[in-house]
């Protein structure tokens, strides 16, 4: 139990991270016009916004100390 939390609050850590400095892109699909059966689209790279980054860090962080915290 004390592993997966540790592992798992490492992956939060480190993806955190790659949205917090930018590195983390999705695509986002926008159709631009429609004429009855026609329709035009734009994909554009969008990326995860820093506060999310932030957050998902934290709870890492958060993970990895309870998961390596000792019970007495």
């Amino acid at each position: 139990m004390r592993g997966a939390l540790i592992a798992i609050g490492l992956v939060l850590v480190i993806g955190g991270a790659a949205a917090f400095f930018g590195m983390l892109q999705y695509p986002h699909d926008k159709e631009v016009v429609k004429i009855g059966g026609l329709s035009a689209s734009v994909s554009q790279e969008r990326t995860v916004p820093q506060w999310i980054g932030g957050l998902a860090a934290l709870f890492g962080v958060g993970l990895i100390v309870a998961g390596s915290a000792r019970r007495s």
